[in-house]
């Protein structure tokens, strides 16, 4: 779901095993007319597999018209031992947020993933900081968190957000925004973009494209005097963002980014469930994993082009994924063995990829025989 550059020098956070619970929703509160928030009670037996840091994201897991579904959704509340929140909006055909913007109520159970995630910030929270976030629609979901957090650890930050949607109405939490800029009205500036509605101002007006970032990063805002920047939305505009902000000569380590998809339907998923059988005389590839301290095997028909998180589901069903489309990152594992070819990586960082990392869901065998370690 996210790739986040490091700091040269910064050592890596320490990573903990995504793990589902069963978890029971406490409050489901209505932002628009196409988007909930959700709240979690955790019991304080979980406490602790439920700390987080501002700007990562769960997944939830649920069986749908038959279908084991995860989706992954960013946490849109400060850091609050024992409580958690999402956002969740109404995809155009998404099966598991239609039905929940429809159908869920407190009182349900459901299978709730511990936080993972990097789109966090790197500058200290002892230090004067100055941070910008660039959202459009529920990319503003891990940004409440973001901002409410930095404003309220570090009382020298100033945040500013550059927030896009199609009217007014459809924007979330635009009352909550409203309530931090009256906590916080000296430190933290909004900047409201409607691309179906007229604003006073013209720059606010309209479709974020190329010439409307490159003024709003130049008028509105000073590059310069900016310490990291936070994007978040679909992956044409965040891309653009990245060549808008390059441009301007901001250091790529400053800037961090997630994307919820990539936004371009050609590319592969992951295949995470998809049926695959052998038949006597395939070719096939070799596929030995570790997790959880135990080895298993499984065979791969060449032909099939099956990743190793498929055929890993196949005769596990605990493997750890979230999005299966290279986004999030929990399915990653380090390549002992063998050779594959990695379609697609939106969240491994090159560090991680000089060490033999690797995400499953997107790596197809191309050794006849592969291991990979998700314990390392």
């Amino acid at each position: 779901m996210s790739l986040t550059e490091t700091p040269p020098g910064t050592a890596p956070a320490a990573r903990r095993r995504a793990a589902f619970h069963t978890l029971t929703v406490s409050e489901v509160r209505p932002l628009t007319d196409d988007a909930i928030e959700v709240s979690f009670e955790v019991p304080p037996a979980l406490a602790d597999a439920y700390d987080y840091a501002a700007g990562q994201y769960i997944a939830i897991r649920t069986s749908l018209e038959g279908e084991d579904v995860r989706r992954s959704y960013s946490i849109c509340q400060a850091p609050s031992r024992g409580s958690l929140k999402v956002g969740i909006k109404r995809d155009l055909g998404g099966l598991f947020s239609s039905w929940a913007v429809e159908n869920l109520v407190a009182g349900m159970e459901l299978e709730v993933m511990s936080p993972e995630g990097r789109f966090t910030a790197q500058a200290p929270l002892d230090s004067p900081g100055h941070f910008v976030g660039v959202a459009a629609g529920s990319g503003i979901t891990p940004m409440m968190s973001l901002i409410e957090h930095t404003l309220r650890e570090n009382p020298a930050a100033v945040f500013e957000l550059v927030y896009t949607n199609r009217t007014a109405l459809d924007t979330m939490f635009v009352d909550e925004l409203a309530d931090l800029k009256d906590r916080y009205t000296a430190r933290l500036a909004l900047h409201h973009v409607l691309t179906r509605e007229k604003r006073s101002s013209e720059l606010l007006s309209g479709r974020l494209d190329a010439e409307r970032v490159r003024a709003i990063f130049t008028t509105l805002l000073q590059p310069a005097t900016i310490d990291e920047w936070f994007l978040c939305g679909p992956f044409d505009l965040v891309q653009l963002c990245r060549d808008e902000l390059a441009a301007l000569g901001v250091p790529a380590d400053d800037v961090r980014f997630e994307l919820f998809t990539t936004g371009a339907p050609e590319r592969p998923a992951g295949q995470a469930g998809r049926p695959v059988a052998t038949d006597a005389g395939d070719a096939v590839h070799t596929i030995q994993f570790r997790l959880d301290g135990t080895t298993a095997t499984v065979t791969s028909p060449e032909h099939s082009q099956e990743s190793i998180l498929n055929a890993a589901l196949r005769v596990r069903r605990d493997v750890p994924f979230a999005c299966a489309g290279g986004v999030c990152g929990t399915c990653r594992a380090k390549l002992v063995e063998g050779e594959v070819d990695m379609v697609e990586n939106y969240a491994l960082e090159p560090d991680e990829l000089a060490r033999g990392y690797v995400l499953t869901c997107q790596s197809i065998p191309t050794s006849a025989e592969v291991s990979v370690d998700y314990d390392a």
